[in-house]
C-alpha cells in the first residue's frame, strides 16, 4: 500500500496478476476534498485543509477589527497588570485588592456576556465559579493582611493561636 489513496499497487506475491490497481474500500472511508473516498487513520494529518478556523480567527468580526472579539480576556488582564504593576511597586494591599477585582471583572463578563472569546475556558458555570472564588479569595486575603489588617476574621486569630506556639 503506497498510503496515499487507499490504493496497492498490484503484481509481486499478492497474487494479482496483470499489474492493475487494486482500490481498498473500508467500511469506514471519507472522501477527500475531490470527492475520492480516502482510507480513514487515527493519524492527524500533516496539512489541515477543510477545517473550521479556531474561534478568536475573527470570522465574525472584519479583518481591520484588532480584537474585537477578545476585548473581555483585555480588560480582565489590564485590570490584573494593573494590580500587579501596582503591587511591584510597594503597594501591597492595594495591588492584590486589584488583581481579585480583575478576577471578579471576569465572572461577571462571562456571567452577563453571550461571547467573551478567550475568556470562556470551560463551561460557562464553571468559569464563573473558578474566577469569582479565586477573585474572592485574592480581595479576603488582601483585606487580612498583616499589618494593620482592614478585615479580621475571629475564628481566624483563634485558630493562629493553636497552631503556632509561644514559646
Amino acid at each position: 500500500m503506497d498510503g496515499s489513496d487507499g490504493r496497492i499497487a498490484g503484481g509481486g506475491g499478492h497474487g494479482v496478476e496483470g499489474g492493475d490497481d487494486i482500490e481498498v474500500r473500508d467500511p469506514i472511508s471519507a472522501p477527500d476534498a475531490d470527492g475520492v473516498p480516502r482510507r480513514t487513520t487515527r493519524r492527524f494529518p500533516k496539512f489541515t485543509r477543510d477545517t473550521a478556523r479556531p474561534e478568536g480567527a475573527g470570522r465574525a468580526a472584519p479583518g481591520d477589527a484588532l480584537a474585537a472579539r477578545q476585548w473581555p480576556i483585555i480588560a480582565v488582564l489590564g485590570i490584573v497588570a494593573l494590580g500587579l504593576l501596582v503591587t511591584a511597586l510597594d503597594v501591597f494591599r492595594i495591588g492584590t485588592i486589584l488583581i481579585g477585582v480583575g478576577l471578579l471583572t471576569g465572572a461577571v463578563l462571562r456571567w452577563l456576556l453571550p461571547g467573551v472569546g478567550m475568556l470562556a475556558v470551560r463551561s460557562r458555570f464553571t468559569d464563573i465559579v473558578t474566577y469569582g472564588v479565586l477573585g474572592t479569595v485574592i480581595v479576603l486575603l488582601a483585606l487580612m493582611a498583616q499589618p494593620e489588617p482592614l478585615l479580621q476574621i475571629p475564628f481566624l486569630k483563634d485558630t493562629l493561636h493553636f497552631t503556632v506556639s509561644s514559646n
